[in-house]
């Protein structure tokens, strides 16, 4: 029983952990609504989408798909999920997905795809996270016969979130694009920041898109919506994913309060994502100024910085700097990563590029 003496807490204020990080760059995750992004989810209209009835998570589908050039979309709460479901049309059970060893797919999904979809994954070694298209082609087998395993589909990552952010080169893209289709292999784009990758470049969504055979795109990361994914894809693969979503649990109701964010978001954030790109390069400036060799200014491409703390240092420099006030995530033992998003200023970037250099020049 709620006590009436109880103070009345607004339910728009968030709890504040005393541990949480003043400048929290753990990750682009943490954003929170804007209150223009909060007044139009409140607002929007909304109805049952496992029956389909939503009108707004409607117009978030088919407005996503038609931007990466597809012909239809489904709403998913997670990126993770939407990956899950992508690669199930591309890949059968006994199949294998191919993929980088640092890929989110086979890194970070708790090996979903083998448990859930009875996928098997091979992965090549790659250093900065780019894609090499002869690499890709060497490693996939396409006339396994009856004794090896085929591979059904090729993922890749962009932007590549454990290779620093990096963006993957289109002209790569569009070689492998057209090699695997010559020899029947389908290819899954993991975009949860490909919004990342449009602004830095400025290549069309579409022209990543159609490149792909289904495409995830995250929303509550950069964008800065409290949740939800897009898998895009032909509309007979989405409507077999939208079936395997409801088998998953992953089926939700009046979802169009969050699908209204992301539409929010994509009417008002996608282009203020430069301003992420420049607040990283401050950063990354900010601790390079003060700890030399931990870090390359000039190898910053979009939001993500990656920070060499010294062998077996990682978190040691992740609870110092988390006492002074600043998030970041540790990467293995000697990495560290710091994303920016739009609820880190500029100056709060420069001013945590500072307190993190000198942390890492006092421990070396």
């Amino acid at each position: 029983m709620i006590d009436p003496r109880s103070p009345v807490v607004d339910p728009r204020s968030p709890v504040v952990d005393p541990r949480s990080p003043v400048v929290d760059l753990r990750s682009d995750t943490v954003t929170r609504p804007t209150e223009a992004m909060r007044r139009a989810m409140v607002s929007a209209p909304v109805g049952d989408d496992v029956y389909g009835e939503d009108p707004t998570v409607h117009t978030l589908e088919e407005r996503t798909a038609d931007l990466l050039g597809h012909e239809a979309g489904l709403f998913c709460a997670t990126g993770s999920l939407a990956n899950v479901l992508g690669v199930a049309q591309l890949v059968g059970p006994g199949q294998e997905l191919l993929c980088d060893e640092k890929a989110h797919v086979v890194r970070a999904e708790l090996g979903a795809h083998a448990a859930v979809s009875g996928i098997t994954t091979r992965t090549w070694a790659t250093g900065d996270g780019r894609i090499e298209p002869d690499r890709v082609l060497e490693l996939a087998e396409v006339a396994a016969g009856p004794y090896l395993v085929r591979t059904g589909a090729v993922a890749v990552e962009n932007t590549h979130n454990l290779a620093g952010g990096v963006v993957q080169p289109y002209e790569a893209l569009v070689e492998l694009s057209r090699r695997l289709a010559d020899v029947g292999v389908h290819l899954h784009l993991d975009g949860a920041r490909l919004w990342n990758a449009h602004v830095a470049t400025g290549v069309a969504l579409e022209d990543y898109g159609r490149l792909f055979d289904t495409v995830n795109v995250c929303f509550s990361k950069g964008l800065g919506a409290p949740v939800g994914s897009v898998l895009v894809g032909s509309a007979e693969r989405i409507a077999a994913a939208r079936m395997l979503r409801k088998r998953l649990g992953g089926g939700w109701r009046q979802a169009g309060m969050l699908a209204a964010a992301a539409i929010h978001a994509l009417d008002h954030h996608v282009e203020r994502m430069a301003d992420d790109h420049d607040a990283a390069r401050r950063f990354a400036a900010a601790v390079a100024e003060r700890a030399p060799g931990s870090v390359d200014p000039s190898a910053v491409e979009t939001n993500i910085v990656i920070v060499d703390a010294g062998a077996d240092r990682a978190a040691r420099l992740v609870e110092a700097a988390l006492a002074k006030g600043i998030g970041l995530s540790p990467l293995g033992s000697r990495r560290v990563r710091a994303i920016t998003h739009h609820d880190v200023t500029m100056e709060q970037s420069a001013h945590a590029g500072g307190v993190v250099g000198a942390l890492v020049a006092e421990m070396g």
